[in-house]
């Protein structure tokens, strides 16, 4: 009778250490996919942020340029304005394929990155479970 207590609290154990165990490998899986997430999309960002600028100062350069040659600088920022005012109109027209789509991929491939993980932890842990016969030691 001591012997199957016993058996039985060893069991309840390591069942008991299994579900903590994997409760912290999901905690951590969603940290590593957070930061992962959050450092993509920061350094998006910045690369963004330092093209947008250069992209400024080039515009503010041509639109001086373009008012020289046409006498008068007013004229050459109405056509950079003018230019940008297109380039809204098409990225309105094709923002689903443009933006969303290339933004939802890569947050699903970021998201998705840690299920990759976890299949290939199951499958070390079946291989385990298989070499181990289906019994607890």
């Amino acid at each position: 009778m001591s012997g199957t207590v016993d058996h039985i609290e060893n069991l309840y154990n390591k069942a008991k250490q299994y579900t903590e165990t994997s409760i912290e490998l999901y905690k951590l899986s969603a940290i590593d996919t957070s930061a992962d997430v959050v450092s993509s999309l920061a350094s998006r960002a910045i690369l963004i942020l330092v093209i947008s600028t250069c992209i400024i100062f080039l515009n503010l350069g041509l639109a001086l340029y373009l008012g020289d040659l046409l006498g008068d600088y007013f004229k050459g920022f109405l056509i950079v304005a003018l230019f940008y005012l297109l380039l809204a109109i098409i990225i309105y027209f094709f923002n689903k394929t443009l933006i969303r789509k290339p933004i939802t991929n890569l947050m699903i491939t970021k998201l998705m990155k840690p299920r990759l993980k976890e299949k290939e932890i199951e499958e070390v842990i079946a291989n385990s479970n298989n070499r181990n016969n289906g019994t607890i030691h």
